[in-house]
């Protein structure tokens, strides 16, 4: 076996992790011929191929698999070595790379790093919109936001913003044509607006009053998966929508929405954002981690 190079290691890592050689070529910042002459030298190196590519995906050999097994925690431990080197420097430094839902990055997450950059100008930060429940670990991920239910069990976890609260919302032309629903179980005479987990599951409608308690199964003729294209078609006079309040709130206040049912919107838990329990976090993270503790979100209020 002629001599394996770690960089090329990493490369390959990168390849899975993506799902092809184009994602990681973006990732980081190369052409895909770059990387496909990269796993070229590293299989033949070892000589046994390593990836199965076809025109559309590509993935791991039994070969690449128990390597890639091997590889991603040996790679993780020397990041970490290298953060703690980098620990020695006047200020923080490297890459942050964070995992969260597209409402939680709308709202939070993106707000928060903007100014978390300014004060640390040396970070940098790759921030990726994913509602899945995913392994961070293996993904590479620094950190990611989830709420508390979808948290592994050796993960740290620490309050990540307010709480938060749903919002059902119409248009007046809607509701104009429509009427406006008085209670949750009229919403079945209703054009509700679905969304779509990752996984498939639609999402249910839960509300409170009091002690009561009652959940709906929404019925309509457009399901979409992003709570940004939801509040669009709310927005074109669609159906009702069932969307955080944060993205419904300046167009109540504009009148372009109408808030039905408020009395029934239960408050909700507020998002973590999680890290791994066994790795100690670099300086970087450590000082992102100091700022979100001390962080205004809601500056002026």
């Amino acid at each position: 076996m002629n001599p394996v190079r770690l960089d090329n290691l990493d490369v390959f890592v990168s390849i899975v992790r993506c799902g092809g050689f184009r994602a990681a070529a973006l990732e980081r910042g190369v052409s895909s011929s770059a990387l496909s002459q990269t796993m070229n030298a590293l299989e033949e190196a070892l000589g046994i191929r390593l990836l199965n590519r076809t025109t559309r995906s590509v993935a791991p050999t039994e070969a690449g698999q128990r390597l890639l097994d091997r590889l991603a925690p040996a790679l993780s431990d020397i990041r970490l070595a290298i953060a703690e080197v980098d620990e020695l420097r006047d200020s923080p430094s490297g890459t942050l790379r964070i995992n969260a839902p597209a409402p939680a990055v709308d709202h939070l997450l993106c707000p928060l790093a903007f100014d978390f950059m300014d004060a640390y100008p040396e970070v940098k930060i790759e921030i990726i919109s994913d509602a899945a429940v995913i392994d961070i670990v293996e993904q590479g991920f620094d950190a990611g936001v989830r709420f508390g239910k979808q948290l592994a069990q050796d993960m740290i976890a620490l309050p990540f913003g307010p709480a938060l609260r749903y919002a059902i919302v119409a248009s007046p032309d809607y509701i104009k044509r429509h009427g406006q629903p008085q209670i949750p179980q009229d919403l079945v005479n209703h054009d509700c607006i679905r969304r779509r987990f990752p996984g498939g599951t639609l999402v249910t409608w839960r509300f409170a009053d009091g002690d009561e308690e009652i959940q709906i199964s929404p019925m309509g003729r457009l399901t979409v998966s992003a709570a940004q294209n939801e509040l669009q078609a709310a927005l074109a006079g669609r159906g009702i929508a069932h969307i955080f309040d944060d993205y419904a709130k300046p167009y109540v206040q504009s009148g372009r929405l109408v808030e039905i049912l408020s009395d029934w919107s239960p408050t909700l838990p507020h998002w973590f954002l999680y890290y791994p329990s066994r790795r100690l976090p670099s300086a970087a993270m450590r000082a992102f981690l100091d700022y979100m503790r001390n962080y205004d979100w809601h500056p002026g209020d």
